[in-house]
Order: C-alpha cells, then sequence, then structure tokens
C-alpha cells in the first residue's frame, strides 16, 4: 500500500495518543481532504508544523557524521550523477521504486 502524504497524516492523527502532539516537520504542499478534525478535537491533540531549520541544524549535524558518531546513509535509496537529477526528482515526486532519498553525485 502506497502512502501517500494525507494518508500518513491522517494515520498520524488517528494513532495519536489522547493529548498527545502530532508534527508536521518540512514541505507539505497542497490540501488535505478528509481530515479527521473531530478526532483532533475529541482527543485534545496539538498540532504543530513549520519546515526543517536547515541552518541551525546543519553544521553540527556534518560535525557527527565527520566524526562517525552518526550515520544518515540508512535513509539514501538512490545516488545519481548531476545530470540525471530531473530523474532523480521525478522518482522521488512520483514515489517510483521506493525512492525515499536521492544524493547526487557533483564530481
Amino acid at each position: 500500500m502506497e502512502l501517500d502524504r494525507p494518508t500518513a497524516l491522517r494515520q498520524a492523527i488517528l494513532a495519536c495518543r489522547t493529548g498527545g502532539v502530532v508534527s508536521v516537520v518540512g514541505v507539505y504542499g497542497g490540501f488535505v481532504d478528509k481530515f479527521p478534525m473531530g478526532a483532533i478535537v475529541n482527543k485534545g491533540l496539538t498540532m504543530r508544523a513549520g519546515q526543517c531549520h536547515v541552518h541551525r541544524y546543519m553544521r553540527p549535524l556534518l560535525e557527527l557524521i565527520e566524526r562517525g558518531l552518526i550515520d544518515p546513509s540508512f535513509v539514501i535509496t538512490h545516488k545519481m550523477k548531476l545530470e540525471d537529477a530531473e530523474h532523480g526528482y521525478d522518482l522521488f515526486l512520483h514515489k517510483q521504486d521506493e525512492c525515499v532519498k536521492v544524493v547526487l553525485d557533483v564530481a
């Protein structure tokens, strides 16, 4: 079963405990139909959303990666040359080939 963003958001709301917080981090465009507002109200949920503060976290995360303390490679599903970026974007956008993260080789 393919999970689209609205489906994942609805599932997060329905799975969240009473009094819990559902957070959406990242770019989330478009409209969400069949939004379970009743579940949000009845459970007393808090909704939080915003884009990741990339500039705040980039340097400390890169330092942890360089020191070998964290390994983000588990999220990389595709590696491509820079000239294949358009294809990689299409894979990600259309959720094809189980694409989660594309890394472009600029060398």
